[in-house]
């Protein structure tokens, strides 16, 4: 779990977004896409327009699928009343896990002052506290693909091409943890037919600025033939960089 709102590129994602929403999908360089999709939380109440919602299911469908089965469905919510009744669910299942699987990470970070840790913390119940303010949510539904082999590939190509519009997004799957059953009611997911939900993307115009995300260096967390052994290069920056 990370931080990665805010102002840590030089693109302006208000103009990005209007750029992107005017047309079919955006021109952006693969790269740009792949290192500046990063998960943002803090975004403007401004609706999606159909067309980049399109382009952002269309993606969807495009990715791999595991013996091309396509087990998966997509449920976007844009109605207020629904997000209503989920919004509470979601509330109490972060809290959940901050008391619980997060708790010894929360208590170490308050008292070692550990801020990066601490703003992470805060911008998850940033989501919590607005969930019913993000113009558009995903829900993912998977059905045989208890890898998630299938599901997350195709989740990951709608991030993407939500970034080619200049829309911002979060994935998140404490409802599914948490709440699967109640989540699966207030969306009408019909009973006893294999359903599960994998995740849920919140979708929004952010308020801060695209940017590449601090990560440990490859080599760092990456091996050749064997646990353990040197891969045979060091990648110590970022391979692309934003251009200004």
């Amino acid at each position: 779990m990370r931080t990665e709102d805010g102002p840590a590129g030089t693109e302006d994602a208000g103009a990005a977004g209007a750029a992107g929403a005017a047309g079919g999908p955006a021109g952006m360089d693969v790269f740009e896409a792949l290192y500046t999709t990063r998960a943002m939380r803090r975004v403007k109440p401004d609706p999606i327009p159909e067309e980049v919602q399109r382009s952002i299911l269309d993606a969807a469908v495009r990715a791999p699928s595991g013996g091309n089965v396509q087990s998966w469905r997509f449920l976007l919510v844009d109605d207020l009343a629904v997000k209503e009744r989920l919004g509470p669910l979601y509330r109490d299942a972060l809290g959940r896990l901050f008391e619980g699987h997060y708790r010894p990470m929360r208590e170490k970070a308050e008292a070692e002052g550990d801020t990066r840790t601490l703003n992470v913390l805060k911008s998850a119940k940033h989501l919590a506290d607005h969930f019913e303010g993000y113009p558009l949510l995903l829900f993912a539904f998977v059905r045989n693909d208890p890898s998630g082999g299938s599901i997350f590939p195709s989740v990951w190509s709608a991030q993407l091409a939500a970034r080619a519009h200049g829309v911002g997004s979060a994935l998140t799957s404490v409802l599914g943890i948490f709440h699967a059953e109640e989540t699966l009611r207030v969306l009408g997911v019909p009973e006893g037919k294999g359903w599960t939900l994998a995740c849920t993307v919140t979708f929004g115009y952010p308020t801060g600025r695209w940017g590449v995300a601090p990560r440990r260096p490859a080599h760092e967390v990456s091996y050749r033939n064997r646990w353990g052994q040197d891969v045979g290069f060091e990648v110590p920056e970022p391979l692309w960089r934003q251009e200004g």
